[in-house]
């Protein structure tokens, strides 16, 4: 074995699994608005690697114009950029909802994003601001946990009920905030009820003082392919007034999007 390599973790080499690739992309992910930049043993620390084994991915990243160096710390380049905007030309929709987000927007003064499941998380893939409603900043690529935000709730109840079950009964429960819905057979209820009524409102669960409702973005097969939301702060937007003045416009942009994912586009 390579003495820059340590002990496989997880999938073993094969020919459907490059191990060195998967090294590398824990290199990538291991930088975050919290280590923007970081030095050879930090990284290695973070991934599980050797110093040996991280410096040979961080100088082939480096080569590639994916990660540049001052001779002690590490940071990513705006190249690394086009790994995420790849997934998001591919899927040109977003390109057309972005308008009628921004009517949405315009309609409701509240902010609108658009998001994807992944795992246990949700991705942003689009956003239209108007405040900012949260300590963290949000931005296309963010992500925050499933269970506890009304997009996540949303997605998460596209699932088959077998695989929701077993996606939830292996997830730790974490309390953010005295809204935190911490109970699996509690939160399962709350994301069969967004099934059945067709979107989904979380007060506060996440953080203190945010409040979202969301509704999916279907294919024409009826499958539900992305979440829309819109959210706002409890103190000037109750869960009462986001229901009944928001609501109806935020269902109405979700079906326009949605009925653009199926039209023609050449």
């Amino acid at each position: 074995m390579d003495p820059g390599t340590p002990p496989a973790k997880g999938p073993k080499p094969s020919d459907s699994y490059v191990q060195s690739f998967a090294r590398g992309l824990e290199v990538i992910r291991s930088f975050s608005a919290d280590t923007t930049a970081q030095t050879l043993s930090e990284v290695a620390a973070r991934t599980g690697l050797t110093r040996a084994g991280a410096r040979r991915i961080l100088l082939t990243l480096q080569t590639l114009g994916y990660v540049e160096t001052d001779g002690k710390l590490f940071r990513l380049t705006p190249r690394i950029l086009d790994l995420g905007f790849a997934y998001l030309s591919s899927l040109p929709i977003w390109n057309l909802a972005e308008p009628v987000m921004e009517d949405l927007v315009e309609e409701v003064r509240e902010s609108s994003s658009a998001a994807v499941l992944d795992g246990l998380d949700i991705v942003y893939v689009l956003r239209v601001p108007t405040h900012k409603i949260m300590r963290t900043t949000l931005g296309v690529g963010s992500r925050l946990p499933a269970c506890w935000t009304s997009m996540g709730r949303v997605l998460l109840a596209g699932l088959p009920d077998d695989e929701l079950q077993a996606r939830l009964r292996s997830h730790p429960m974490e309390r953010f905030t005295d809204h935190t819905t911490t109970d699996v057979d509690a939160l399962i209820a709350h994301i069969h009820q967004a099934r059945q009524q067709g979107w989904c409102l979380v007060n506060q669960e996440l953080e203190e003082g945010l409040i979202s409702i969301a509704a999916p973005l279907t294919s024409r097969t009826g499958q539900t392919v992305a979440a829309l939301n819109i959210s706002g702060q409890a103190n000037r937007t109750s869960a009462d007034m986001m229901e009944k003045t928001l609501l109806p416009t935020l269902l109405t942009a979700a079906r326009t999007i949605s009925r653009m994912m199926d039209a023609p586009r050449g």
